[in-house]
């Protein structure tokens, strides 16, 4: 699309200042006639010094049209528009991207081949839970589910963009316009969906915590899981020119993609690529599935999203892949009849330790049933279950243990990860040794501590330890020992 020539000056509009990895917004009039999803493209090219950045553009509705841009250095920005609409072409304007404020560290990245940081270098270690529908439940437990988020352990949340079926919650509105014979106009997207949606996104951030924005899933009433090729491409450009602004954005661009019945292999890669070409600030990216791995190997995926408890096999993967693991799905704290919904809080917990000392991550989920008019909280609302503390133990461990994430050890009878001549966590799972020999480096001292992971203690041991140290343990099942080097 070609750019109209500039006539209102060289400078344009001069924007407010925009802090790094903030979001910028310049919002322009254009034409509210015919189809504007359709028939209008707009876009931005953003110049920092010798840098340029194309950015995508959205239409909100009311011959409203929007550009956003998340700015990644500081500086002054210029932009100018390219639309074919002359009212929408050749604007252009400035702003000065300032540094950020206390608490934005900016996008989360690989690091370290298998972890993850911050665009600033922060640490950042997923701790995630599971809440599909939590954005369209209607204010009330919408509300309930940020209070629930903002006061438990988690900082990322896997999130549906399209609705999902929820038996005591109306949809409070639909992606696509919605005639009143129940059919879909997939031409006309409803820009009041995407703002609530947008609005939910914010109030994660606001709470620094990821939103993991699942893009398709087939759990579905409406007909988007089988919308043509056109339908599906024009929505997943409009989300992205919204949400990809947003610093605690990720991309799931499926929740068990080999469920739908109408996609093949190569939708899934050319969705994939979209994200690549439309996303100007390359969020995370990754796909999740039922029983089918994805290859995540592919050059377009960041890391590997799971549904399997199979941490024996992180190694093997690790090399296959060459990517961080996140076990996204490891069933679901609970007591419902499904075979998947009815884990103990204990063994929640478990999985937890046992995707840690395996080098990977996991991703919490409950299902409990509950009370009338209230959802399953893997949908939002309230949390009932007894293993988020715990888990926020578990995090606390690993962010006082390491800065870079835990490298899993081989060659030890019990499981264990950490980092070679400097920190070593063992995690004994369902053996219940009296005493163990751990073998330390001999050119070196380490501390002990054994760590009590469903009472939530750490105790000290007396002594330094070096070479081959026997230690006597409590003789219960679950415990797990860290050694750390004195300094």
């Amino acid at each position: 699309m070609a750019a109209r020539s500039n006539t209102r000056g060289e400078e344009g509009k001069r924007h407010d200042d925009v802090e790094q990895w903030g979001t910028f917004e310049a919002a322009f009039a254009g034409p509210a006639d015919g189809n504007p999803f359709v028939d209008v493209t707009i876009a931005a090219r953003f110049t920092l010094q010798n840098r340029t950045v194309n950015v995508p553009g959205f239409y909100d509705g009311g011959g409203v049209y929007r550009v956003r841009f998340m700015p990644d250095a500081t500086g002054e920005w210029r932009y100018e528009t390219a639309s074919n609409a002359a009212a929408l072409g050749g604007q252009t304007g400035t702003f000065n991207c300032v540094a950020p404020t206390d608490g934005n560290h900016g996008p989360v990245q690989v690091a370290h081949s298998f972890h993850f940081e911050h665009a600033d270098s922060t640490p950042y270690f997923p701790f995630g839970t599971t809440c599909y529908a939590w954005a369209y439940l209607g204010d009330a437990l919408e509300e309930e589910t940020l209070r629930t988020l903002r006061a438990g352990p988690f900082n990322k949340v896997r999130m549906c963009v399209l609705p999902k079926p929820i038996d005591n919650a109306p949809l409070f509105a639909f992606p696509f316009v919605r005639h009143a014979d129940g059919s879909n106009d997939l031409t006309q997207l409803n820009p009041a969906y995407f703002q609530h949606i947008e609005k939910r996104v914010q109030d994660l951030m606001a709470t620094d915590i990821q939103a993991d924005l699942i893009l398709f899933h087939p759990y579905d009433s409406w007909g988007y899981k089988s919308m043509p090729a056109d339908a599906d491409d024009r929505y997943l450009r409009y989300v992205i020119a919204r949400f990809s602004a947003y610093r605690n954005v990720w991309w799931s661009i499926a929740n068990e993609y080999d469920l739908f019945p109408d996609k093949t292999p190569a939708d899934w890669d050319r969705f994939f690529r979209i994200v690549q070409e439309c996303d100007p600030s390359h969020h995370l990216c990754s796909i999740h599935y039922s029983k089918v791995l994805y290859d995540y190997s592919k050059s377009w995926v960041t890391h590997a999203s799971l549904q399997n408890y199979a941490f024996d096999r992180a190694a093997e993967w690790r090399l296959e892949w060459n990517k961080p693991i996140i076990y996204d799905e490891i069933q679901y704290e609970g007591n419902i009849a499904r075979r998947w919904g009815n884990l103990s809080a204990q063994e929640m917990t478990r999985r937890f330790w046992l995707s840690a000392v395996a080098g990977t991550y996991a991703t919490h989920g409950e299902t409990y049933v509950s009370a009338a008019g209230a959802p399953e909280s893997a949908n939002g609302g309230a949390m009932h279950g007894d293993s988020p503390a715990r888990i926020g133990f578990l995090r606390k461990v690993l962010e006082e243990s390491t800065s870079s994430g835990l490298t899993q050890y081989d060659g030890s009878y019990y499981l264990s990860a950490g980092a070679p001549g400097q920190l070593y966590l063992y995690f004994f799972d369902y053996h219940q040794p009296c005493e163990y020999e751990f073998p330390l480096p001999t050119d070196a001292k380490f501390s002990c501590e054994i760590i009590d992971p469903w009472e939530m203690t750490i105790t000290p041991v007396a002594g330094a330890f070096s070479g081959n140290s026997k230690i006597q343990l409590p003789g219960k099942p679950y415990m797990a020992a860290r050694f750390r080097k004195i300094v």
